[in-house]
């Protein structure tokens, strides 16, 4: 009877214990108002430039901090104190907008999600919002197509041409993504912009090589 019982306890403690992140994998888009695909002379030219970036999460599956977080999205509009992909020595500043179809705890745990993902740029978040979001990844030729629509947040982006967005014939993808856990490829910006309150900046941009797209990965 006590070695049932035992074996009972052990199997009760497997099935209880929350997993923070179990499997999640999802879609991810990023745009800043510098070129990511560059070369140096070009990228030394944006070095007062480039502070601000849309970053955007669609879980596809996965469990995160107990929550079930399948279809729902989170999005981070950033304000940063140098140009992003350099080192940072003044503190970011971050707003972020949660798919308004979360529940208050899988709204949570998006937000700690982002929150993880974006490491210091996201330490300090002034605002979060709920709002519709809309994230579209489509399948082109070199997979840079992208579409995201948060709020006041807004991406639309195309694959690289390698001979029409050159620019000095040196271009690589010269900055690596904001987040962690990421697997992308850079991408030409149709649209990237911000029209929303909270931030030092709004801004409204297109033909920007400064997007990635791809995927995420949290085992």
């Amino acid at each position: 009877m006590m070695r049932c019982f035992a074996m009972a306890a052990v199997a009760l403690v497997v099935v209880v214990l929350p997993a923070s992140a179990a499997g999640l994998t999802g879609q991810y888009v990023e745009c800043r108002t510098c070129d990511v695909w560059t070369g140096p002379c070009f990228a030394n030219a944006e070095m007062t430039a480039g502070h601000n970036a849309v970053v955007g999460w669609k879980v596809e599956k996965g469990v995160f901090d107990g929550a079930k977080l399948d279809g729902l999205s989170v999005v981070a509009v950033i304000d940063a104190a140098e140009t992003l992909g350099l080192e940072q020595t003044g503190p970011a500043r971050a707003i972020l907008i949660v798919d308004e179809k979360a529940s208050a705890a899988q709204r949570d745990a998006l937000v700690k999600l982002a929150k993880g993902q974006g490491g210091d740029l996201l330490k300090n978040v002034v605002k979060v919002e709920t709002a519709p979001i809309t994230f579209d990844a489509c399948l082109c030729q070199e997979n840079g197509c992208a579409k995201l629509s948060a709020g006041s947040a807004k991406v639309e982006t195309r694959c690289l041409n390698s001979h029409h967005d050159k620019k000095c014939g040196n271009e690589y993808a010269y900055y690596p993504p904001l987040a962690k856990n990421v697997s992308a490829t850079a991408a030409v910006a149709v649209e990237h912009g911000y029209s929303g309150k909270g931030l030092k900046h709004t801004w409204k941009e297109s033909e920007r090589r400064g997007a990635y797209v791809g995927s995420f990965e949290i085992k």
